[in-house]
C-alpha cells in the first residue's frame, strides 16, 4: 500500500525531519551542516497536491528564503521572479501568453490555488545554502544545482527528498517542470538519477533536456533566475542556438500532457 505521507504536500508548511538527524525541528531555525553546505528545515507547497503539473525549482533562494518571516505564504514562491516563470510556462504551452502584467498576476492565481491544475515547490523542500569564500552562507550562485546533488550530502538530502515528495506522486500527473539544466546537462542527470531513484521504472531520454518513464514526462527548461541573455536566448527572442533547448521543452511538455495514466 502506497506511502500517504509520501505524496505530494498539501498547500503551506510541511513537516519532515527526515535530513535532520533527529533534532527536534524548529521551522526556519533548526539546521543541519557538512562542509560547505547547509540545510534549513523551512519546507513548504503551493497549490494542488494532485495536480496535473508540478512546476519545482531546486530550493529556495535568498529572496523566497529570506521572506518567510514577513511574508504571506502565497507571496513567497518565486518572488521577485514570476513574470519570469510565467513567460517560462507560456512558452511551453502550459499557461496563456500574455501582457507582462497579465502574466505575473496569472502566476500569483496559479501558486494561489489549492485545487487548480498546478502544484509549486522545490526538488529540495529545505533551503539549501554553500559557504562563500567571504565566510557568509549564500542560496544562489553558479553552479550550485549541479555541486549539490554531486555531493555526498546533497546526494543524500536529494534522496530522502526525492523519496518523500517524489516517490508516490499523484497518479493525475502528466508533467513534471524542473527549473535549471546545469553545465552541460549535469543537473538534468542528477535529476534523472533521483526519478529512477524515487519512482523505479524504464526511464528513458525523451529528448536531451527530459525524460519519461512512459507515464511521467519530467521537462528541463531554464531557470527563472539565469543571468543576462541565457533566458532571452532561451526563450527565442532573438535567434540563438539556445532556443532550440525551448523548443525541445514545449514539444516534451505537450507529448507528456497528451499521455493517458
Amino acid at each position: 500500500m502506497p506511502d500517504v505521507a509520501a505524496r505530494l504536500p498539501e498547500h503551506g508548511r510541511i513537516s519532515c525531519p527526515l535530513c535532520h538527524l533527529n533534532q527536534t525541528i524548529v521551522f526556519d531555525s533548526t539546521r543541519r551542516s557538512d562542509g560547505n553546505w547547509r540545510i534549513t528545515a523551512n519546507p513548504l507547497a503551493w497549490g494542488n497536491p494532485d495536480a496535473e503539473v508540478v512546476v519545482l525549482g531546486f530550493s529556495k533562494g535568498p529572496t523566497q528564503a529570506g521572506a518567510l518571516a514577513s511574508t504571506a505564504h502565497d507571496q513567497i514562491a518565486f518572488k521577485g521572479s514570476r513574470l519570469a516563470v510565467g513567460k517560462i510556462l507560456a512558452h511551453i504551452g502550459l499557461i496563456p501568453r500574455q501582457e507582462p502584467d497579465a502574466l505575473k498576476r496569472t502566476v500569483d492565481h496559479l501558486i494561489a490555488d489549492r485545487t487548480g491544475r498546478f502544484h509549486f515547490g522545490s526538488l529540495i523542500r529545505c533551503t539549501v545554502e554553500r559557504l562563500d569564500r567571504d565566510g557568509t552562507w549564500k542560496g544562489s550562485g553558479g553552479g550550485m544545482l549541479d555541486k549539490f546533488v554531486a555531493a555526498p550530502f546533497g546526494q543524500e538530502v536529494a534522496r530522502k527528498c526525492a523519496t518523500r515528495f517524489l516517490g508516490v506522486i499523484s497518479p493525475s500527473t502528466k508533467v513534471v517542470v524542473m527549473f535549471g539544466l546545469g553545465s552541460k546537462g549535469n543537473y538534468i542527470n542528477e535529476s534523472r538519477k533521483l526519478f529512477q531513484q524515487s519512482q523505479p521504472g524504464r526511464w528513458t531520454m525523451f529528448n536531451e533536456i527530459s525524460y519519461t518513464d512512459g507515464k511521467l514526462m519530467v521537462v528541463h527548461v531554464e531557470h527563472f533566475a539565469s543571468q543576462g541573455a541565457l533566458l532571452p536566448n532561451w526563450l527565442g527572442e532573438k535567434p540563438h542556438e539556445r532556443a532550440r533547448l525551448g523548443v525541445l521543452a514545449r514539444e516534451a511538455t505537450q507529448i507528456g500532457l497528451a499521455k493517458s495514466k
